[in-house]
């Protein structure tokens, strides 16, 4: 009995991750003083599983959640219907029509680049090209109902497109606290695990891109890299 007692305990104040990585139990902590922020999440692909901002939603945050797939976009609407969720292809420019590599609907790693399709071990005869027009993440806001909120978080995760999405931002206007993003290693043979290299990490376009905006690295799970700004105070 005392030991039911104390599993029942211990189950109510440990969270559940709902991340791939573990991720969201990091960003918790980070914002456990923020009760009703903001976030985006662009490749958000499903509401709950391997999802980076669900724990946050679940404690009243709201957001805007982005997905090139319409058929995680109606999930999101129909799960998290007080979210904001759009389809879109996200790039550097509005307009740009670009080839997406698609290997089924609701897959997690259709993508936009065509040198993170060679690195996988995929069946290339499976894989569809379609074509879309893209959008900017920048607009995305400006036409979404918290275009004049902070913007808390930026949970990012779109299979190697991650720069070309970020590059012309506005960082300045919209000055985010935390950015959680993929950084892919081509030359590994296996992706998203333990041997990520450093040195690649802070050689890359997107360390520069965000350090260059005054963020910092602060934590690493994974691929999944959290950056926060230099003058961050969450106390």
């Amino acid at each position: 009995m005392i030991n039911l007692i104390k599993k029942l305990y211990y189950e109510k104040y440990t969270k559940k991750s709902y991340s791939i990585s573990n991720v969201d139990l990091i960003i918790d902590r980070l914002f456990s003083k923020v009760k009703k922020g903001c976030f985006i999440d662009l490749g958000c692909n499903h509401p709950i599983k391997f999802n980076n901002t669900y724990l946050l939603y679940k404690r009243g945050w709201r957001g805007i959640n982005i997905d090139l797939d319409k058929e995680s976009i109606d999930e999101f609407n129909k799960i998290r219907d007080k979210d904001y969720n759009v389809q879109s292809l996200i790039s550097t420019n509005i307009g740009e029509e670009k080839e997406i590599y698609y290997y089924h609907s609701r897959s997690a790693i259709n993508t936009l680049s065509s040198e993170l399709l060679e690195q996988r071990k995929t069946k290339k005869d499976s894989i569809k090209i379609l074509k879309e027009k893209t959008n900017t993440l920048e607009n995305i806001i400006e036409k979404s109902p918290f275009k004049n909120q902070k913007i808390n978080l930026l949970s990012i995760d779109i299979e190697n497109h991650e720069y070309e999405a970020l590059k012309n931002f506005n960082f300045s206007k919209f000055r985010i606290d935390v950015i959680v993003i993929e950084i892919h290693d081509l030359s590994q043979k296996k992706l998203e695990i333990y041997n990520q290299s450093l040195d690649f990490v802070i050689n890359s376009n997107i360390y520069k891109l965000l350090t260059n905006n005054g963020y910092k690295l602060i934590n690493w799970v994974n691929s999944d890299f959290v950056f926060v700004l230099e003058d961050l105070n969450l106390n």
